[in-house]
């Protein structure tokens, strides 16, 4: 079953793509019934999932692919990949309702935005390293075409500049795939098999950081960041949805499931430089966020700020700070999404404007109400607020890192303030400015908020909310999977 829903979202695409004479709105419930689909096979694979055996990877399908080379259709998943699928369920499903208006070739901006989810879900449960390398490389290509042909503000450029970062992390990433399978001198690319060669220390020396960096540049690691303001904002809002929900999970989860496993030892090398990498992300995200004075920017650089947590939990190397990364990956990908959502569809595809300056003299307290509470709400959970999944998240990567580095987490701890500032000084600039009596009042309405919209804002709302007060829902899948015999080794004492 684990398998459909790679196998849902190609055949959903195929339909949006040959089904002769498809009207933009059947596209549109083409796409909504497919995303829908995909999602509800995770939660019966959730249900399916067996905790109590959940040190040991679950829902195995495997199928020789290639036997000469020894590369197979592994299909699996623990706890963390059922946490990523669940993420990618809800993301597809908003991110086509935020996407409703599409006008321009609608069909075609479904094809790509369901075959990006079909690679983003074989990605997450791809045992097989090279099955997932494929499946990392489906996820590139349609980026690209829903960039360049829907896209805005210098959409070329920002089309090709993610791509480019996005193959120079994959040549990365394939030679960090067959240098292990060479050395071992293996028959196959399995990563169960492959975690069990013992690999020299000057191997996983190099190894490791060639692999991790491929992966996490994918990630907005700094400085190698650069390609991810730059793509949200030239993105149309579900394509910026995407790419800050699950997109740059990949980099992250890839970098966890791949180099981190088989390279512990080169992990324990390199730890302290790739914590520090993670902390000048964190603050340089926050502060390059607080001084913009596009709103859609603000969002971009706060995405490489929270992802810095999401890689300084992986190098803390402890339960509670590999589990709050894990957290993190969800409630960042739901939150993301979420101030995409009111950014790019709520506020621009209604005022045509994304500065600050403009916004702050249209009232959009006033016009757009629904937009302006969604923003605070999930402002003030991106700060960490209690009682959302940011606050749950934030917090164990903070322990972790505290336990393993502390001048790191003090660091960070400054990130999350200088958050609450950049985060408040966009609120007030865009929804809440002070009315100057001597200025003319906005006398056209602004469209209303629709239904597409809000539904896919009370959905992320209230998952960010469900998870923020009952965390165990996600952390009983993601913890015992810590402890399986793959990832323990990860854990220092």
């Amino acid at each position: 079953m684990l398998s459909w829903t790679v196998y849902s979202s190609f055949i959903g695409a195929t339909l949006c793509a040959l089904w002769p004479n498809l009207s933009p709105q059947n596209a549109r419930r083409t796409a909504l019934s497919t995303a829908i689909i995909g999602f509800l096979i995770t939660l019966a694979c959730c249900f399916q999932y067996d905790l109590e055996s959940a040190q040991t990877v679950q829902l195995v399908s495997k199928q020789a692919w290639i036997p000469s080379l020894g590369i197979g259709l592994h299909f699996a998943a623990d706890g963390i990949s059922l946490v990523m699928l669940l993420l990618t369920g809800l993301a597809a499903i908003t991110g086509i309702l935020f996407s409703w208006d599409i006008e321009t070739r609608t069909r075609e901006f479904f094809v790509f935005f369901l075959a990006l989810i079909g690679g983003v879900y074989g990605v997450f449960i791809s045992f097989d390293l090279f099955l997932l390398f494929v499946f990392y490389e489906i996820a590139i290509i349609p980026k690209y075409f829903l960039v360049a042909i829907w896209g805005s503000t210098r959409k070329e450029y920002g089309a090709m500049k993610l791509v480019l970062y996005s193959f120079v992390g994959s040549a990365l990433v394939l030679i960090g795939l067959l240098a292990p399978f060479v050395e071992a001198g293996a028959t196959s690319f399995d990563l169960l098999e492959l975690i069990n060669h013992p690999f020299s220390k000057e191997f996983q020396n190099w190894a490791f950081p060639v692999t991790f960096i491929g992966f996490a540049i994918l990630a907005g690691l700094w400085p190698f960041h650069t390609w991810a303001p730059t793509g949200h904002v030239a993105a149309p809002t579900g394509a910026s949805m995407l790419l800050a929900g699950v997109v740059m999970k990949l980099g992250a989860y890839g970098a966890l499931r791949f180099p981190m496993t088989l390279f512990p030892m080169g992990l324990a090398a390199w730890r302290d430089e790739l914590a520090l990498l993670a902390v000048v992300g964190i603050v340089y995200g926050a502060c390059v966020a607080l001084v913009q004075r596009d709103f859609k920017f603000v969002i971009g650089y706060s995405s490489v700020s929270h992802m810095g947590f999401v890689l300084l939990g992986l190098m803390a190397s402890s339960e509670v700070g590999l589990s709050g990364a894990i957290l993190q990956m969800f409630s960042h990908g739901i939150l993301a999404s979420l101030l995409f959502g009111v950014v790019g569809r709520m506020v621009y595809a209604r005022t045509h404007t994304r500065d600050l300056s403009e916004l702050e003299t249209l009232q959009l307290a006033k016009r757009l109400p629904f937009a302006a509470g969604t923003f605070v709400i999930a402002g003030f959970a991106g700060m960490g607020m209690p009682g959302f999944s940011g606050f749950v998240a934030e917090l164990q990567v903070l322990i972790g890192a505290w336990n393993t580095f502390p001048s790191y987490a003090i660091l960070a701890g400054i990130g999350i303030v200088i958050g609450v500032c950049y985060t408040l000084r966009a609120m007030v600039a865009a929804f809440f400015a002070r009315e100057n009596r001597f200025a003319e009042l906005p006398k056209e309405a602004l469209p209303a908020i629709t239904l597409p919209e809000k539904t896919g804002a009370l959905i992320l709302i209230a998952t960010t909310t469900l998870i923020g007060l009952y965390p165990r829902l996600l952390l009983d899948l993601i913890v015992p999977s810590l402890n399986s015999p793959m990832l323990k080794p990860l854990i220092t004492p």
